[in-house]
């Protein structure tokens, strides 16, 4: 049986909390109950920069894990087939909330490419700090390619959109594309094998005596992907009714 980690569970438990603040601010703008700029505010941008990092970096901690312990890609795809048909409901979702700014390449999508590109460097070792270096870098990079040689702004097609090598962002709610965040899903690989290979303590076991708090965030951190999927129609349900009944 493969052991669970729970301080990854942990890990992703933050980010999933941090995520549900920010889009309770988020759908309160959207009813109107107060008005911020979740586009172009850097107090919301980093934020959102921070939350998706998070998430990607602990995809990469998990896939460490999940190689060192011997999965198989039979195993591997299962897994992944979740996330894909999860993608696809996040996007039948905002096709009904936002028509003309619906996801479809978010953040779900672009863990699911992700993974297959993570899963098939795993062996690559140091390179992959490297590798998300570059990633990182090419999304400063891509811009100034694009304003020197007029031919490659077909990169800003919606086509080539999930590459991430843009100069104009597009329209949609949720943007995840392979760069500049495979870099963190990278660095979040190299660290885990850094760590499994060093300090393996500093991943932690699961521990059943751990008190009930932990207990609950490292579920939350488990089942991660369910809740992704359900806390904003809760969310927006909730304020919905809460102006409904005041």
């Amino acid at each position: 049986m493969a052991q669970r980690l729970d301080r990854i569970d942990l890990l992703r438990a933050v980010a999933m909390l941090w995520m549900t603040a920010y889009h309770f601010c988020f759908d309160l703008n959207f009813f109107g109950l107060i008005r911020e700029d979740f586009y172009r505010d850097p107090f919301w941008t980093w934020q959102r920069t921070a939350i998706v990092s998070l998430f990607l970096f602990t995809a990469g901690l998990s896939q460490a894990i999940a190689t060192h312990q011997g999965q198989t890609w039979a195993r591997f795809w299962r897994r992944w087939r979740q996330v894909a048909g999860a993608a696809l409901l996040v996007t039948a979702g905002s096709l009904l909330v936002f028509p003309q700014s619906f996801i479809y390449f978010g953040v779900l999508h672009g863990i699911a490419l992700m993974l297959i590109v993570v899963r098939a460097t795993a062996g690559w070792g140091a390179w992959l700090w490297w590798l998300g270096a570059g990633a990182i870098a090419l999304k400063f990079a891509a811009p100034l390619a694009i304003t020197a040689w007029s031919a490659l702004d077909v990169l800003n097609s919606a086509p080539l959109n999930a590459l991430g090598l843009i100069s104009r962002k597009p329209i949609t709610e949720d943007y995840v594309p392979l760069v500049p965040w495979l870099g963190a899903m990278w660095w979040g690989m190299a660290a885990g094998q850094w760590a499994l290979r060093h300090k393996p303590h500093w991943l932690g076991a699961s521990d059943d005596a751990a008190g009930g708090a932990r207990r609950v965030l490292v579920s939350l951190g488990r089942w991660s992907l369910s809740y992704y999927l359900v806390h904003q129609p809760v969310l927006m349900a909730l304020i919905w009714l809460g102006l409904q009944v005041f």
